[in-house]
């Protein structure tokens, strides 16, 4: 059952792009002149994933005051099995703060039948330097997870980051002259979690291949609580590699702070009873 319920989160996406593929139908025949045809379908799209997260997880965030109301800014996130996080914090942004976040994702993403609609509906691009360094130009949110796909399919509970010598991010944020938003959310690795089995084996599949072969079980009602730290700002005399440790030195003591180590399935359902959990080591 475990791993069955995973196609929950792939059932959500499915109607997510169906919403979008209805709502373009209905505004076909509207002016040409509309100022975003697509707002009223972010808004029913974003209530829905706002509404699983509050009942399957009690979702919550910490530190919405880091997230600036206007202006640019870059979030910086651990990657988690499956993201469910950024799609519980996105559709919250857009509610509570009216700021729509862009989205760097994987390419494998855009191949899959009927999600190119939502993918160009909800900024979701692959992403390159000069792209991500525009959309913080023009002032908009972009989130990105250095660790990506390898650090989603060969994380652990431990909460290490996977991010290797990956400094895009922090050339991107240099160049637009934005600040880092480090972001990180509780039991993420016991929402979804990816078997230790053969995972040396799977590693060198992907390394290869670049596709996601490692299997997702889960979809255990843990309590998720995104914590947004102090924003990193713009210091023009920092090099790229100097402001990715700082990132991810960041993100690592929002770990430290908040995550129980190693995670635990059990006690992350049990977060649900209480307000604030005790730390563990």
């Amino acid at each position: 059952m475990t791993f069955l319920l995973p196609l929950l989160i792939l059932v959500f996406l499915y109607i997510s792009a169906l919403i979008v593929h209805i709502y373009r139908f209905w505004h076909s025949i509207k002016d040409a002149y509309a100022r975003d045809v697509w707002e009223g379908a972010r808004h029913a799209v974003s209530t829905m994933w706002c509404t699983l997260g509050c009942i399957w997880h009690g979702y919550e965030v910490s530190g919405w005051e880091n997230i600036p109301d206007e202006g640019p800014g870059l979030l910086v996130y651990y990657h988690g099995a499956i993201p469910l996080d950024m799609y519980y914090f996105s559709s919250q942004c857009l509610l509570k703060k009216g700021r729509l976040v862009h989205a760097v994702g994987d390419r494998f993403l855009f191949s899959v039948p009927g999600w190119k609609l939502l993918m160009d509906v909800y900024k979701i691009s692959p992403g390159t330097i000069q792209s991500c360094t525009q959309t913080l130009k023009e002032g908009n949110l972009l989130s990105i997870a250095p660790g990506g796909v390898l650090e989603a399919q060969f994380g652990d509970e431990n909460y290490n980051l996977v991010w290797g010598k990956r400094v895009g991010f922090a050339k991107v944020a240099m160049q637009a002259k934005s600040p880092i938003i480090p972001i990180f959310t509780e039991n993420m690795r016991e929402s979804f979690r990816t078997p230790g089995i053969l995972r040396w084996m799977l590693r060198g599949i992907y390394e290869r291949t670049r596709l996601p072969f490692v299997p997702i079980y889960g979809g255990f009602p843990v309590k998720l609580r995104t914590h947004v730290g102090k924003p990193i700002p713009y210091d023009e005399n920092m090099t790229p590699e100097e402001l990715a440790d700082k990132t991810s030195s960041a993100i690592a003591e929002l770990i430290a702070t908040h995550q129980r180590i190693p995670g635990s399935i059990f006690w992350a359902i049990m977060d649900r009873l209480t307000k604030k959990k005790k730390k563990t080591s």
